[in-house]
């Protein structure tokens, strides 16, 4: 909806941009041909390059070389790109900054309401398990099928939003999603439930694999730093928030185990709404190109086009994509050293959903409400490193000296990492080897507490290095890293009963913690031999 108001406003602008340059002078003088060209081509040069907003062709040389007029002919009938210069009101990095604010609280929305959603079953398991008459290892593929949706999905959500734009990929996967949690809500067999939970995951991979870039699109270097802490924060508090209020729901006798679903469902509607109604597009290529159809239909010349009218179309994209996506996997150092990070820390987010039942609700006795509400513990370690996004950004401001666009070292980025790494394994051996019914169940918490810093910080500093690092290339490599960390997460969720049976918390923690403790230095070598890496690379930004 807001789009429309986007597509109106470019209007606008390009009429009284022509009226502006077709405006007659204070003394009337006869106007040369090139000027009635430059009044009808107003948003590009004589070159036919692209010109800011009212820019005056007088910036051009003065003693640059004129064309014969042979090269004038020829350069006629080529494509007038319309491109986007510094100042340009149309790029989303020169909004208004309420108005990106606004944009940001819109995503942060849609992405809290489909991250719960993976975690809203989790409560749910025993009852549920009961119910389809199968084991609750089985009924951990409510879970696991969320994941693997997340994981097919993430790959083709980049190259589709970058064809159609983002605001048109995250509504209509929107809309998608909204049905398949109807139908969670509404089976009636364990297959048709399973079924469902897969295309919720599927649906939802476009606003949780694609809100990085969205950023991106908004926010330059510095206000990055202030930005990425909050969409952390709502991507890992969606997951945390959803067990402690479903503990409770199922506990509710007068309820009944599905109503997870149907709180789900009402969520996500009102949120969808909202996007609905005033989420703007961002993705500036796109925006460029509305601008150029504009310019065509005004002033009737069919030359004006824009580079994403030009470039490749889905499937093209999708296929170069998917290529590219393995590639960086198998031969970036950086993506693989951050992405098995991620992957470990999304294993133990989602495997806690399970593992809470051995480790407190076994432990200590508690109820079904309780133990979800022990994800709170998380959730407050992840809110309190969010709360120092402020801290980040005055930082980030001060590296660059206050410069106004500044590029910030893709290093400055690891600090996070760096300094929250080594508490990784000490809170998974705290958790596990103080997980008896003699110690208070607080010392653990506390240890969930660390983990939720941890995992926020670990988020920011990755995210944000990808993207610093491989700048256009980021939104591929920011998919490989989705699919697998995701893929192999659902896969974990399905192993977390069997092997917290098999071999009790202590072990199973203890395994964690040393694969924490092998991986925890990759930060600080990456903060050492990150710049040798890209200088390297042939797909990353020049150091």
């Amino acid at each position: 909806m807001w789009s429309l108001i986007q597509r109106h406003q470019i209007r606008a602008h390009v009429k009284q941009e022509l009226g502006q340059r077709t405006k007659p002078a204070h003394e009337p003088s006869a106007k040369s041909p090139s000027d009635l060209e430059d009044a009808r081509h107003p948003s590009v040069s004589p070159s036919g390059k692209s010109r800011s907003n009212g820019a005056a062709a007088g910036n051009q040389d003065s003693d640059e070389e004129q064309p014969s007029s042979s090269a004038k002919e020829q350069q006629q009938q080529q494509h007038i790109l319309v491109k986007s210069e510094p100042g340009d009101p149309l790029n989303p990095q020169n909004w208004p900054l309420i108005s990106r604010c606004k944009n940001i609280a819109i995503l942060s929305i849609l992405i809290f309401v489909q991250g719960w959603a993976g975690a809203s079953e989790s409560m749910a398991n025993s009852v549920a398990s009961s119910k389809f008459h199968v084991s609750r290892t089985a009924q951990n593929l409510d879970t696991a099928m969320y994941l693997f949706g997340i994981g097919t999905g993430a790959p083709f959500t980049g190259p589709l939003s970058e064809t159609v734009g983002r605001n048109p990929v995250y509504l209509g996967a929107t809309f998608c999603y909204l049905f398949f949690v109807f139908g969670s809500a509404m089976a009636t067999t364990f297959g048709g439930r399973i079924t469902c939970r897969y295309f919720v995951g599927l649906f939802s991979s476009a606003t949780l694999g694609i809100n990085g870039s969205s950023v991106r699109d908004q926010f330059r270097d510095v206000k990055r730093a202030f930005v990425f802490p909050i969409i952390a924060w709502v991507n890992v508090i969606g997951p945390l928030a959803a067990p402690v209020a479903s503990g409770w729901l199922v506990s509710n006798p007068s309820l009944g185990w599905h109503w997870p679903d149907w709180m789900t469902l009402i969520i996500s509607g009102a949120a969808f709404f909202v996007a609905l109604l005033f989420l703007p597009e961002t993705y500036l290529p796109l925006l460029l190109d509305w601008k150029a159809k504009e310019l065509r239909r005004a002033t009737g010349d069919v030359r004006f086009t824009s580079e994403h009218a030009m470039a490749a179309n889905f499937f093209s994209r999708l296929k170069h994509n998917v290529k590219l996506g393995i590639t960086f996997y198998r031969t970036e150092i950086i993506v693989t050293v951050l992405g098995l990070y991620l992957l470990l820390l999304y294993t133990l987010l989602f495997t806690s959903l399970s593992g809470f039942d051995f480790i407190f609700k076994d432990t200590y006795q508690l109820s079904t409400g309780l133990t979800g509400s022990c994800f709170a513990s998380i959730a407050v370690g992840s809110t309190v490193f969010t709360l120092s996004a402020p801290v980040l950004y005055n930082w980030a401001r001060s590296d660059t000296e206050h410069v106004h666009g500044a590029h910030v070292e893709p290093e400055f980025r690891l600090w996070p990492a760096i300094v929250t790494a080594p508490m990784l394994p000490v809170c998974l051996f705290w958790l596990g080897w103080t997980n008896y019914p003699r110690i208070s169940i607080w010392c653990g918490l506390g240890a969930c507490f660390v983990f939720g810093v941890v995992l926020t910080a670990f988020y920011v500093s990755s995210y944000e290095y990808i993207i610093d690092s491989y700048g256009e290339h980021s939104a591929i490599a920011l998919a490989s890293v989705t699919a697998v960390r995701y893929l192999a997460a659902g896969g974990m969720v399905m192993a977390t009963r069997p092997m917290y049976s098999a071999i009790g918390v202590h072990w199973s923690l203890t395994i964690m913690g040393c694969v924490a403790a092998i991986l925890s230095p990759a930060p600080l070598l990456l903060w050492h031999y990150g710049p040798k890496l890209r200088k390297r690379s042939k797909y990353a930004k020049d150091p």
